[in-house]
């Protein structure tokens, strides 16, 4: 199966609408986090096929599972290539995604893609997370691979909105957790995946 094969079988499987041309674009970042990968080490996993499942599928199936008030605005903190931020602004164009990560490197490659890709509804922000305050604070901010999730909620709190929500991509489901904790089944992945949903009061 091609890697085409596979994103295009992935999306349907898990029954996403993307918009159109969405899958072509998906690809061509694919290729630009390939070609970046040369220089900057900025994933581990550089296999096309395993490209699309453990990062395009893993991502986007979250999508369906995130809340409406994520229309208004969203970060994706310690956003390293543009996990999941870029898949998310790529299959719901309405949404304002901002990108963050404090590598400089990171930061040049996801404005780079933004840029290539067209990406009009994706900013990026630089820098540490404790250091940020943004205006307006974000309906959701979400993290993939991040810290633990105690780190990632005291870390990240204060740049959700009051009602807003921060969201944790884990693999495995977190323990004793105050969270709603949903399981994902990414198609051609054998493995455990989550989205823990937590809501900010303030």
């Amino acid at each position: 199966m091609t890697p085409e094969d596979a994103l295009r079988r992935g999306v349907a499987e898990l029954g996403l609408e993307l918009p159109q041309g969405a899958e072509a674009r998906l690809m061509r970042y694919m290729a630009l986090l390939e070609k970046w990968n040369r220089t900057y080490n900025l994933t581990a996993i550089r296999n096309p096929a395993e490209v699309v499942t453990h990062h395009l599928l893993d991502c986007l199936a979250v999508v369906p599972h995130l809340p409406v008030a994520a229309e208004g605005a969203l970060a994706d903190v310690g956003a390293g290539a543009g996990l999941p931020g870029i898949p998310i602004a790529l299959a719901r164009p309405r949404w304002r995604v901002t990108l963050n990560d404090a590598s400089e490197k990171k930061v040049a490659f996801m404005r780079q893609a933004a840029i290539e890709l067209e990406l009009s509804n994706v900013a990026v922000h630089p820098g540490r997370v404790e250091q940020w305050t943004p205006q307006p604070r974000f309906a959701l901010v979400i993290a993939r691979a991040f810290a633990e999730l105690a780190q990632f909620r005291s870390r990240c709190a204060h740049l959700v909105a009051s009602g807003g929500v921060l969201a944790a991509m884990t693999g495995a489901a977190p323990q004793a957790c105050d969270c709603r904790v949903i399981s994902l089944n990414v198609p051609l992945l054998e493995a455990q995946r989550h989205l823990v949903l937590c809501p900010v009061e303030s």
